[in-house]
């Protein structure tokens, strides 16, 4: 059986979608209130756990499950084209799952347990018997939880040596994975074709392109509004001003996506979701400004 070459299997992982977990985790980091410079070593095995093996075994899982719909969708990925041949995406998925968890083992309990944990939302988004993707609702929560709440909680937690994240933490990684869920929604545009005709029931598919471009607005902004509440509570008034700031802005150009969601989500995903992820950070810089007052 031929191989793939290095550079498909290298486009398989998806390299760009690595960022999301990637910065969650960072967020995590910073929201823990220690210096990253004391457990470096730490920081460094997290962020590649998160993005360029937990998060690059969902896509191989995804693109594994989802070959059949991509070939209607995407037929350029790498297994509808050809250029990963026979189970080489099935056998990638699988490699790539063991290498995170003897990866995750470095981490302690809670970064192994945290791997564990995503890496199994990972396969039962996308395979069978349970392939929550069939649901928006139920595929796009494990998505959120994945990319954004359980990185972030994770980073806090090793970074504390393996205690549990302090309560506020906790409520900022919970908002802005409630949030992400409206950023998966906005991912499901490109696919509505394919997603419709294979029976997958995407929001987009379910609700109509309109009405999902709306609920993905809304459980984007509502999270925010609370974070800005929350940090304001906390006496963070000069982050809380800026979270509202990147908000704000989200909202006119939410405007904007709304007069055709499914022809300017890739657009919106480039600028209102960078403002987004921003305000993550700024969020979990207040935790550590509050941490020392």
């Amino acid at each position: 059986m031929s191989r793939p070459s290095l550079s498909v299997v290298a486009e398989f992982l998806k390299p760009i979608t690595w960022f999301p977990p990637m910065w969650a985790f960072g967020c995590g980091v910073v929201a823990s209130g220690l210096p990253a410079s004391e457990r470096w070593q730490v920081v460094v095995i997290g962020i590649l756990l998160a993005g360029p093996l937990v998060c690059a075994t969902s896509q191989a899982v995804n693109d594994w499950f989802d070959r059949h719909v991509d070939a209607i969708n995407e037929p350029n990925r790498p297994i509808p084209s050809g250029r990963m041949p026979g189970y080489w995406g099935l056998y990638i998925a699988i490699g790539w799952t063991v290498l995170s968890l003897l990866v995750a083992a470095t981490l302690g309990v809670w970064g192994f347990g945290a791997a564990v944990i995503g890496l199994l939302l990972a396969w039962a988004y996308s395979a069978p018997p349970f392939r929550l993707k069939q649901n928006g609702w139920w595929g796009n929560t494990a998505c959120a939880i994945c990319y954004e709440g359980l990185a972030w909680v994770t980073g806090a937690a090793v970074m504390a040596g393996g205690a549990m994240p302090d309560m506020r933490s906790l409520l900022l990684a919970g908002l802005y994975s409630a949030g992400a869920h409206g950023i998966m929604t906005l991912n499901d545009f490109k696919s509505v074709e394919g997603d419709t005709r294979m029976g997958i029931g995407s929001l987009p598919v379910k609700l109509g392109v309109v009405n999902a471009g709306r609920v993905a607005c809304v459980v984007m902004v509502v999270p925010q509004l609370f974070v800005v509440a929350l940090l304001s509570h906390w006496g963070a008034m000069g982050h809380a001003m800026v979270v509202g700031l990147l908000l704000a802005i989200q909202v006119m150009l939410m405007v904007r996506l709304l007069d055709s969601p499914r022809e300017l989500a890739p657009w919106y995903n480039g600028t209102g979701i960078t403002l987004y992820v921003t305000g993550m950070l700024v969020s979990a810089f207040a935790l550590r400004a509050v941490a020392e007052v």
